[in-house]
């Protein structure tokens, strides 16, 4: 895997923090991100506003904050905002008659999409310790420390490049598109609202679910 295509996987994998910004420019895979990141916290109120901000801020960037894709940030549930993509109309397309078929491959891409994140994006979840830090054992602590620093994201670093593939075509099943603008992250927030990860509000509204 080249060194681009690594650090795109990184930044889709991140938890998009303000204590820990996207360094590349965002672009649709981002989005879709951000999405999943809305539907991992659902639970967690705070952290739903935030990732729901920085989603809308690329909706408005791409210009469908008023189109489907773009509404239904504000019309669905958290925790069910992956599902809803594969309800969204479909563009630049006139082959009505194979919806149903276009629809299941949106939901079945955004379904392995979502168990791909979780894979690279687990270790985010850990803000005190690891599981099984306090193991006795210290063999058998080793062991379980081993598979989740090194065995598991060593294999992470080819399986990751899925995301990409999948990405792919999803921009062209929701959007009829294979071309799409990326934005810097100075742009996005001088020019679109994205939360300014220098904010001190910004801190404020993150740490509010999760204790820093």
């Amino acid at each position: 895997m080249n060194r681009s295509d690594q650090s795109r996987i990184d930044q889709l994998t991140s938890p998009y923090s303000p204590f820990e910004p996207p360094q590349l420019p965002l672009d649709f895979s981002d989005y879709l991100s951000l999405l999943w990141r809305i539907d991992w916290h659902a639970s967690q109120p705070h952290l739903v506003r935030y990732y729901t901000e920085c989603a809308r801020a690329l909706s408005r960037a791409f210009q469908f904050e008023q189109r489907s894709l773009g509404r239904l940030i504000r019309t669905t549930e958290p925790g069910q905002v992956y599902l809803a993509l594969s309800n969204a109309p479909f563009r630049n397309t006139d082959k009505l008659s194979d919806a149903a078929a276009r629809k299941a491959a949106i939901r079945q891409l955004a379904a392995l999409r979502s168990d791909v994140l979780a894979v690279g994006s687990y270790q985010h979840e850990w803000l005190v310790g690891w599981p099984g830090s306090n193991i006795i054992d210290e063999e058998l602590r080793e062991h379980v420390f081993a598979i989740l620093f090194t065995a598991l994201p060593s294999q992470y670093t080819h399986f990751g490049r899925l995301l990409l593939v999948i990405d792919y075509v999803l921009q062209e099943l929701l959007l009829g598109t294979r071309d799409m603008s990326e934005f810097s992250l100075d742009t996005l927030i001088e020019c679109y609202g994205y939360p300014n990860p220098a904010s001190d509000t910004v801190h404020e509204l993150y740490r509010s679910d999760i204790g820093i």
